[in-house]
């Protein structure tokens, strides 16, 4: 039955893949309400598990890909490539609306401008501390301290090594599993209780999905605010990463 199945997965690789990663969601859906009674998103859980299962398919098959490397699931190669992350960054871009711009003000703006920037500056110190000295490593892992979105299209941009840009993926996916679990710990202490609260810590932190998941877990309410500037703060950093913040780096380096 095995023989039969496998073909036919295979064949309809993309489509594979889809149903892969919506049941892989449902699970970690039903394990942060049930396990961990919402306190860590399913967003979070999604992200560690899929690593894992990252590692255990490359490791199982020897190759370099991860579970891409599987035969009856080549299609999460083509599902977490960059055609249709960049077609996910276009459609976050064309879901926003004026109106709610205006909303973010002079806050929402220079958050965005001043996260960027502040998180960009940390990659790269954290880059030159393990050693790297050229400029296109350097930056490509400073864009990868914004977001995980921003360090690959940054990389890809500048011509970076397939090893750095995985770890300024790995750096944004470190930020955003940190986000989604200190936000609801930290949020009363540092103000987090009201939507301009929400917009500049959206701008400041960066990462969508962890801003939403830290203020899901923290006060519904909030995530539009956050989510609004956060989204901004993508389309910034893929921006100024690999223009002025990468002439920036080349200037010292």
């Amino acid at each position: 039955m095995i023989d039969s199945i496998v073909p036919v997965l295979t064949a309809n690789s993309l489509i594979t893949a889809f149903v892969f990663i919506g049941l892989l969601m449902a699970l970690c859906s039903w394990l942060g309400h049930r396990l961990f009674s919402g306190r860590i998103h399913s967003s979070a859980l999604a992200i560690g598990l899929g690593l894992l299962l990252a590692y255990l398919g490359g490791t199982i098959t020897g190759g370099n890909q991860g579970l891409a490397d599987v035969s009856w699931l080549t299609g999460i190669g083509m599902m977490g490539g960059g055609m249709l992350r960049d077609f996910a960054i276009v459609a976050t871009a064309y879901g926003v609306q004026i109106d709610e711009i205006k909303r973010a003000g002079l806050r929402g703006g220079v958050s965005v401008i001043v996260g960027v920037v502040i998180s960009f500056t940390v990659g790269a110190g954290f880059a030159v501390i393990f050693g790297y000295r050229d400029p296109v490593s350097i930056a490509t892992l400073g864009a990868g301290a914004a977001t995980y979105i921003v360090g690959p299209v940054t990389g890809t941009a500048l011509g970076a090594s397939s090893t750095v840009i995985a770890l300024s993926i790995a750096a944004g996916l470190v930020k955003s599993i940190s986000v989604m679990i200190l936000t609801p710990l930290i949020a009363r202490r540092v103000g987090l209780t009201h939507p301009g609260a929400a917009m500049v810590f959206g701008g400041l932190m960066g990462t969508t999905s962890g801003v939403a998941a830290g203020l899901a877990a923290t006060d519904p309410k909030l995530v539009p605010y956050g989510a609004m500037t956060a989204t901004f703060y993508t389309g910034v950093g893929c921006l100024l990463a690999p223009s002025v913040l990468f002439f920036a780096v080349k200037a010292f380096f």
